[in-house]
């Protein structure tokens, strides 16, 4: 009696001890909230999931449903979300009880020398065992649990990042397209330009001819129109680069170059633009949202290794036969049982315990760090996107006013050459003016359209918490919290 209280006390002390040798790790921040950046006045404004189809081209709907159903990113963003949900099953397999059969048959020669006694001792037999084994982790400091809930967090951080992945693709995906855009207009206006080089060259040398010119009137018109054929082959160069980057975007080689044709998209066509910065940026934005669910993951990482400095109680049972010869494996003699706790205290570890359970507490520190610093970002190209945005229409309409004012120089200008008060020569110099000033618009218009682009992926992209993926997504991060 008296060993069996002393047994009980001991345990009791070393369940104690254990206890309090959880190191005191407190974290050193915490994730940032909406109001924490400035986000408390704008009204919500939701992009809509195909935003894209207001930019009114049939071709960049079709090339965004491909990119969306073949680009190898989203493939492999869809790989690891299968990886997380076989951890999370592994891991809630860890909860249920184990059962397993283990038969084992061995030809063996005996000790005579050994608990066996002659005539066995000493012979060679066939020893088999046939044995049915029950276990059962009755996780009484939670790390099971902890586990499952870690394993939740990886598939909600997974299935964020894949639409944090689609958002991205699909931004890539409209803004090449709109340099693609960019590149034919540009082709269109250097080719008007090259014609316009041309006459004026021709002009030149008839001018010589009349000696009206000099040989350096002809150096200074075959430049200009060097300068315009440069512009023409720097165009299609840029035109060629967006159909491979389109191509590749998606999931296409070289054979789907030919596919792709020129734009008939609007680019003065606007998306639409709030008046500040949502409220709601936080919740709208999938990759913070992953980075929210990876901090529940560390959070439940620092319960894993909070759990093993408690003790580990396993039910165990066994049901099976021992015996010496194949004929007596199956008789009722051989039967043999037994059943009971099993019980794991950690006592000395070398301070492995609580080296594991500091770098469990760093790494929320660490993944709380790396969500903040995605915030202050998210904000930043939010507010960047609608800055540019507005010096760029801004941009827009004084070169629009600059056009203007020259499409009038022009007429001008063949108003006096028909009565006889200007030269044609006057006529083309207008003419490679307004020239200049289209060209300069049409990159205008397209950075316009970038920027716009470049706000609606800011501001999430189309992704929508409220969706079916997203919200299996979100129910994970919200048990794993619990």
């Amino acid at each position: 009696m008296l060993s069996r209280r002393f047994l009980s006390s001991l345990t009791l002390a070393a369940l104690l001890s254990g206890c309090a040798a959880v190191p005191a790790v407190e974290t050193a921040g915490r994730p940032l909230a909406g109001s924490d950046v400035g986000l408390t006045s704008g009204s919500p404004m939701p992009v809509a999931s195909s935003w894209w189809t207001a930019m009114s081209d049939p071709q960049l709907d079709r090339l965004m449903n491909e990119a969306l159903s073949g680009n190898p990113t989203l493939a492999e963003a869809q790989a690891r979300i299968r990886l997380a949900e076989a951890s999370l099953a592994v891991n809630r397999a860890g909860q249920l009880p184990q059962a397993g059969i283990d038969i084992d048959e061995q030809r063996q020669r005996l000790s005579e020398k050994y608990i066996i006694p002659p005539p066995y001792g000493g012979s060679t037999r066939w020893v088999g065992t046939a044995q049915a084994n029950l276990s059962w982790s009755l996780d009484l400091a939670g790390k099971q649990a902890a586990l499952v809930d870690q394993a939740r967090a990886g598939v909600a951080s997974a299935a964020l990042d894949r639409e944090a992945a689609r958002v991205t693709l699909t931004g890539a995906v409209a803004q090449a397209y709109v340099n693609l855009a960019r590149a034919e207009r540009q082709i269109a206006i250097a080719s008007e330009f090259r014609a316009l080089r041309e006459d004026n060259l021709r002009l030149v040398r008839s001018r010589i001819r009349n000696q009206l010119a000099s040989e350096f009137d002809e150096q200074a018109a075959q430049t200009l129109l060097g300068e315009a054929r440069q512009a023409q082959v720097r165009a299609e160069g840029d035109r060629t680069l967006m159909v491979h980057a389109l191509a590749a975007l998606t999931g296409h080689g070289a054979d789907y170059y030919a596919a792709i044709t020129a734009p008939t998209l609007d680019l003065e066509k606007s998306l639409p633009v709030p008046d500040a910065i949502p409220a709601d940026l936080l919740g709208r934005r999938p990759d913070l949202l992953a980075a929210m669910a990876r901090i529940d993951a560390a959070n439940a990482g620092q319960r894993v290794a909070r759990a093993d400095f408690y003790p580990n109680v396993d039910l165990k049972a066994f049901l099976g036969s021992s015996a010496i010869g194949l004929g007596s494996l199956f008789t009722g003699g051989a039967l043999t049982y037994g059943g009971g706790p099993a019980i794991h205290l950690p006592l000395f570890e070398g301070g492995r315990l609580k080296a594991n359970y500091k770098g469990a507490s760093a790494q929320i520190d660490l993944a709380i760090a790396q969500y903040n610093g995605q915030v202050l970002s998210a904000v930043r190209e939010a507010a960047d996107a609608l800055s540019a945005i507005q010096t760029a229409e801004a941009d827009a309409d004084q070169q629009r006013q600059i056009l203007s004012s020259l499409n009038n120089t022009v007429r001008l200008d063949q108003t006096r050459l028909r009565t006889g008060l200007g030269s044609q020569l006057d006529t083309l110099t207008s003419g490679e003016r307004l020239l200049q000033a289209r060209q300069a618009l049409a990159n205008i218009d397209a950075d316009v359209a970038l920027r716009r682009i470049q706000l609606a992926v800011a501001l999430g992209g189309g992704f929508d918490p409220l969706t079916p993926t997203t919200t299996t997504a979100a129910n994970a991060v919200a048990g794993a919290r619990q």
